[in-house]
Formats: C-alpha cells, sequence, structure tokens
C-alpha cells in the first residue's frame, strides 16, 4: 500500500488549519486573569488561574503539532516523505495513514 502524496498534502494542510483555528479560537482563554478580589473571589480565580493555565498547556500542544506538520510538508516537498530520519527506512503506509506527520519508523519512534 502507498500513499498519494498530494491525499496527504491535503490531510496535513487541513490538520494545520484545524489546530490554527483551534487556538484562535482560546485566544481569550490565555489572556492574564484579573488580580480584583472585589469582582472574583479567591477560589473563581484560582479556577480561572488552573482554566488559563490548561489552555495555554492546550495551545503549546497544538504549536508542536503544526511544527510537526510543516516538517512532514517540508519533507513531502524535498521528496523525503515516508522515510525515516532516524535510520532512512520506509516508514509504514498504515503509520502514515494514522500520523502523517510522523517523522520515524515504528521502531526508531
Amino acid at each position: 500500500m502507498t500513499l498519494d502524496t498530494d491525499t496527504v498534502r491535503v490531510r496535513l494542510l487541513a490538520l494545520k488549519s484545524e489546530l490554527i483555528a483551534l487556538s484562535e479560537g482560546a485566544r481569550d482563554d490565555r489572556k492574564p486573569v484579573e488580580l480584583d478580589q472585589q469582582s472574583v473571589g479567591r477560589l473563581s480565580r484560582q479556577d480561572s488561574l488552573q482554566m488559563q493555565a490548561m489552555m495555554m498547556a492546550a495551545d503549546a500542544r497544538r504549536t508542536k503539532e503544526v511544527r510537526r506538520i510543516d516538517a512532514a510538508l517540508k519533507r513531502l516537498d524535498e521528496g523525503e516523505f515516508g522515510w525515516c530520519a532516524e535510520c532512512g527506512e520506509a516508514i509504514a503506509p498504515a503509520r502514515l495513514e494514522a500520523d502523517p506527520a510522523a517523522p520515524r519508523c515504528a521502531g526508531c519512534a
């Protein structure tokens, strides 16, 4: 089974667009929490801080995934897509089907 690089490219670009849209949609959740104890109680403020931290961590994961997708797109452009960045062997098509941004074969991962 071989993967069609055009289909892979479309899929990677769609994933990237989705991640960027999610990040843009959560922008307000990552804003600094106000220190006004009068309008927000201490526990509510702690909840807000925790929510902010979770949103920032989720955004960091999305950013990392966008970088992986960009690297996979670069490998496609350079004709190196589907080859393990570690050992140089072919990455199993089933692995690329599950994760088209995978840079390594199952053995090296």
